[in-house]
Protein backbone atom coordinates (compact mmCIF):
# COMPACT_ATOMS: atom_id res chain seq x y z
CA UNK A 1 0.00 0.00 0.00
CA UNK A 2 2.42 2.55 -1.28
CA UNK A 3 0.18 5.65 -1.40
CA UNK A 4 -2.66 6.80 -0.48
CA UNK A 5 -5.45 9.90 -1.59
CA UNK A 6 -6.44 11.00 1.86
CA UNK A 7 -6.69 14.70 3.21
CA UNK A 8 -5.88 15.01 6.88
CA UNK A 9 -8.35 17.98 8.31
CA UNK A 10 -6.57 21.48 9.09
CA UNK A 11 -7.90 23.07 12.17
CA UNK A 12 -7.38 27.17 12.52
CA UNK A 13 -3.67 27.19 13.52
CA UNK A 14 -2.81 26.25 10.30
CA UNK A 15 -1.18 22.60 11.32
CA UNK A 16 -2.59 19.70 9.76
CA UNK A 17 -4.78 17.12 12.51
CA UNK A 18 -4.93 13.92 11.37
CA UNK A 19 -7.35 11.90 11.51
CA UNK A 20 -7.43 8.96 14.29
CA UNK A 21 -10.53 6.95 12.67
CA UNK A 22 -8.16 6.76 9.54
CA UNK A 23 -4.94 5.86 11.43
CA UNK A 24 -6.71 3.03 13.24
CA UNK A 25 -7.81 2.14 9.92
CA UNK A 26 -4.63 1.78 8.44
CA UNK A 27 -3.11 -0.11 11.38
CA UNK A 28 -5.72 -2.49 11.70
CA UNK A 29 -5.27 -3.82 7.76
CA UNK A 30 -2.16 -3.47 7.06
CA UNK A 31 0.63 -3.64 10.20
CA UNK A 32 0.28 -7.04 12.48
CA UNK A 33 -0.20 -6.50 15.93
CA UNK A 34 2.54 -5.92 17.89
CA UNK A 35 3.84 -4.43 14.55
CA UNK A 36 6.63 -1.67 14.45
CA UNK A 37 5.61 1.51 12.70
CA UNK A 38 7.83 3.72 11.50
CA UNK A 39 6.38 7.52 10.37
CA UNK A 40 9.17 9.61 8.91
CA UNK A 41 6.68 12.52 8.89
CA UNK A 42 5.92 12.76 12.69
CA UNK A 43 4.97 16.61 12.69
CA UNK A 44 1.89 15.33 14.76
CA UNK A 45 1.00 12.93 18.09
CA UNK A 46 -2.15 11.24 16.40
CA UNK A 47 -0.03 8.61 14.80
CA UNK A 48 2.14 7.64 17.11
CA UNK A 49 -0.77 7.47 20.22
CA UNK A 50 -3.03 5.72 18.14
CA UNK A 51 -0.11 3.32 17.44
CA UNK A 52 0.43 2.57 20.72
CA UNK A 53 -3.30 2.36 22.11
CA UNK A 54 -3.61 -0.42 19.92
CA UNK A 55 -0.60 -2.30 21.03
CA UNK A 56 2.31 -1.36 17.94
CA UNK A 57 5.64 -0.10 18.98
CA UNK A 58 5.82 3.37 16.95
CA UNK A 59 8.56 5.21 16.35
CA UNK A 60 8.63 8.74 14.69
CA UNK A 61 10.89 11.54 13.25
CA UNK A 62 10.76 15.60 12.83
CA UNK A 63 12.75 18.22 12.63
CA UNK A 64 10.52 20.49 15.02
CA UNK A 65 11.61 20.16 19.04
CA UNK A 66 8.77 22.13 19.63
CA UNK A 67 6.20 19.65 18.20
CA UNK A 68 7.95 16.52 19.06
CA UNK A 69 7.95 17.93 23.13
CA UNK A 70 4.24 18.67 22.21
CA UNK A 71 3.51 14.94 20.90
CA UNK A 72 5.38 13.62 24.29
CA UNK A 73 3.64 15.99 26.37
CA UNK A 74 0.01 14.53 24.66
CA UNK A 75 1.06 10.85 24.50
CA UNK A 76 2.07 10.73 28.49
CA UNK A 77 -1.93 11.86 29.44
CA UNK A 78 -3.33 9.70 26.94
CA UNK A 79 -1.03 6.31 26.30
CA UNK A 80 -0.55 5.50 30.03
CA UNK A 81 -3.04 2.24 29.51
CA UNK A 82 -0.36 1.37 26.92
CA UNK A 83 1.71 -1.60 26.43
CA UNK A 84 4.84 0.65 25.23
CA UNK A 85 4.70 4.36 24.50
CA UNK A 86 5.63 6.13 21.04
CA UNK A 87 8.57 7.49 20.74
CA UNK A 88 9.76 10.12 18.52
CA UNK A 89 13.11 11.39 17.61
CA UNK A 90 14.00 14.91 16.96
CA UNK A 91 16.12 15.04 13.51
CA UNK A 92 16.36 14.93 9.54
CA UNK A 93 14.31 12.10 7.73
CA UNK A 94 17.04 11.88 5.59
CA UNK A 95 18.79 10.64 8.19
CA UNK A 96 16.28 8.12 9.25
CA UNK A 97 18.50 4.89 8.73
CA UNK A 98 21.21 6.44 11.19
CA UNK A 99 18.29 8.12 13.87
CA UNK A 100 15.80 4.98 14.41
CA UNK A 101 17.59 1.82 13.13
CA UNK A 102 16.09 -1.57 12.45
CA UNK A 103 13.18 -3.38 10.58
CA UNK A 104 9.84 -2.14 10.70
CA UNK A 105 6.15 -3.57 9.58
CA UNK A 106 5.14 -0.72 8.39
CA UNK A 107 6.05 2.72 6.98
CA UNK A 108 3.21 5.52 8.00
CA UNK A 109 2.82 9.37 7.26
CA UNK A 110 1.38 11.99 6.15
CA UNK A 111 4.23 14.38 4.89
CA UNK A 112 3.98 17.62 4.00
CA UNK A 113 2.70 19.03 1.02
CA UNK A 114 5.06 20.31 -0.45
CA UNK A 115 4.94 24.63 0.52
CA UNK A 116 1.00 24.39 1.12
CA UNK A 117 2.08 24.79 4.65
CA UNK A 118 5.31 26.37 5.60
CA UNK A 119 6.44 25.05 9.09
CA UNK A 120 9.71 26.61 9.54
CA UNK A 121 12.22 28.68 8.59
CA UNK A 122 15.16 25.84 9.06
CA UNK A 123 16.06 25.03 5.08
CA UNK A 124 16.36 21.50 5.90
CA UNK A 125 12.18 21.77 6.27
CA UNK A 126 10.52 20.62 3.03
CA UNK A 127 8.06 23.10 3.57
CA UNK A 128 10.87 25.81 2.83
CA UNK A 129 11.77 24.55 -0.73
CA UNK A 130 11.22 24.75 -4.35
CA UNK A 131 9.13 22.01 -5.72
CA UNK A 132 11.64 20.42 -7.18
CA UNK A 133 14.08 20.69 -4.11
CA UNK A 134 11.22 19.03 -2.08
CA UNK A 135 10.77 16.32 -4.13
CA UNK A 136 14.52 15.20 -4.28
CA UNK A 137 14.64 15.19 -0.73
CA UNK A 138 11.10 13.72 -0.50
CA UNK A 139 12.26 10.64 -3.06
CA UNK A 140 15.18 10.29 -0.78
CA UNK A 141 13.67 9.87 2.20
CA UNK A 142 11.09 7.30 0.64
CA UNK A 143 14.04 5.45 -0.45
CA UNK A 144 15.26 5.41 3.31
CA UNK A 145 12.00 4.44 5.15
CA UNK A 146 11.39 1.71 2.53
CA UNK A 147 14.79 0.21 3.05
CA UNK A 148 13.89 0.13 6.47
CA UNK A 149 10.58 -1.99 5.89
CA UNK A 150 10.41 -5.42 6.11
CA UNK A 151 9.65 -8.13 2.79
CA UNK A 152 6.17 -8.40 1.91
CA UNK A 153 5.03 -5.60 4.02
CA UNK A 154 3.14 -2.12 3.93
CA UNK A 155 3.76 1.14 3.59
CA UNK A 156 1.42 4.04 3.28
CA UNK A 157 1.65 7.97 2.91
CA UNK A 158 -2.04 10.09 3.40
CA UNK A 159 -1.44 12.77 0.40
CA UNK A 160 -3.64 15.18 -1.74
CA UNK A 161 -2.48 17.23 -4.50
CA UNK A 162 -1.96 20.79 -4.06
CA UNK A 163 -1.15 23.27 -6.97
CA UNK A 164 1.71 25.48 -7.48
CA UNK A 165 2.08 29.71 -7.71
CA UNK A 166 0.33 29.73 -11.41
CA UNK A 167 -2.36 27.95 -10.24
CA UNK A 168 -1.86 24.34 -11.59
CA UNK A 169 -1.76 21.14 -9.71
CA UNK A 170 1.75 19.44 -9.06
CA UNK A 171 0.58 15.66 -9.26
CA UNK A 172 2.17 15.10 -5.91
CA UNK A 173 -0.06 12.04 -5.81
CA UNK A 174 1.50 10.56 -8.23
CA UNK A 175 5.08 11.70 -7.34
CA UNK A 176 4.26 9.79 -4.32
CA UNK A 177 3.65 6.51 -5.78
CA UNK A 178 6.18 7.17 -8.40
CA UNK A 179 9.49 7.50 -5.58
CA UNK A 180 7.53 4.54 -3.68
CA UNK A 181 7.70 2.46 -6.69
CA UNK A 182 11.34 3.91 -7.51
CA UNK A 183 12.07 2.53 -3.80
CA UNK A 184 11.39 -0.76 -4.93
CA UNK A 185 7.38 -1.27 -3.46
CA UNK A 186 4.39 -2.30 -5.31
CA UNK A 187 1.50 0.08 -5.28
CA UNK A 188 -1.14 -2.49 -3.65
CA UNK A 189 -4.54 0.18 -3.10
CA UNK A 190 -5.78 3.56 -3.40
CA UNK A 191 -8.40 5.20 -1.14
CA UNK A 192 -10.15 8.31 -1.29
CA UNK A 193 -11.46 9.80 2.28
CA UNK A 194 -14.00 12.76 1.75
CA UNK A 195 -14.69 15.16 4.63
CA UNK A 196 -16.30 18.26 4.71
CA UNK A 197 -13.74 20.79 4.86
CA UNK A 198 -10.16 19.17 5.24
CA UNK A 199 -7.46 21.22 3.56
CA UNK A 200 -10.25 22.90 1.33
CA UNK A 201 -10.04 26.17 2.99
CA UNK A 202 -6.16 26.49 2.28
CA UNK A 203 -6.32 25.21 -1.54
CA UNK A 204 -9.21 27.37 -2.43
CA UNK A 205 -6.91 30.28 -1.13
CA UNK A 206 -4.64 29.03 -3.44
CA UNK A 207 -7.11 29.13 -6.34
CA UNK A 208 -9.14 32.05 -6.18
Amino acid sequence: FANSRLCAGQNGNMQSVFDPVLCELAYRWFCPPGGAVLDPFAGGSVRGIVAAMLGREYVGVDLSAKQIEANREQAAVVCQAAVSAPRWIVGDSREIAALAPGEYDFVFSCPPYADLERYSEDPRDLSTMDYEAFLEAYREIIAAAVGMLKDDHFGCFVVGDVRGERGNYRNFVADTIAAFRDAGTHLYNEAVLVTPLASLPIRVGRQF
